[in-house]
């Protein structure tokens, strides 16, 4: 996707305005591409590593942890992160992602996304709620937090 990307951009950089925010255009671009390949394709099946065919399981050297500690926080932890993210609906789970992992400010998401700032506040804020309610409920299921009665 990002190569695909990088040469839509290279293509279409007469359309560039110079002086504008080049990272959100090259986001939105990248954004295009990828929703343009999910409505084509559906669901991409990844093939997993050789060290998985060979174990059934992922080795976090082949996932790239140098210590226990750090495998366990990344494919436990991590997991439930990734598995609550991506359980968001794609509008607030892509302001989550941009505002909270990408570091965007509100108006470059808005101008990725193409909507108003107010608009992504309202998504940033709905996403976090749904993804704190998302963690909360699965550090229960781990008995990470007890029940309050």
């Amino acid at each position: 996707m990002v190569q695909e990307a990088v040469l839509r951009a290279f293509r279409n950089f007469h359309r560039f305005n110079p002086g504008t925010n080049c990272r959100a255009w090259l986001l939105t671009i990248l954004r295009n591409v990828f929703l343009n390949r999910l409505r084509k394709d559906g669901r991409e099946v990844l093939e997993p590593d050789a060290a998985v065919w060979e174990t059934g399981q992922p080795s976090a050297t082949s996932m790239g942890f140098v210590n226990p500690e750090e495998a366990f926080f990344q494919t436990v932890l991590h997991g439930d992160v990734d598995r609550a993210l991506k359980g968001l609906p794609l509008v607030f789970r892509e302001a989550v992602v941009l505002v909270d992992l990408e570091g965007l400010s509100y108006r470059e998401v808005a101008d990725v996304v193409g909507c108003p700032v107010g608009t992504v506040m309202s998504r940033l804020s709905r996403g976090r709620h749904l993804l704190r309610q998302a963690l909360t409920r699965l550090a229960r299921e781990h008995g990470y937090v007890r029940d309050e009665e």
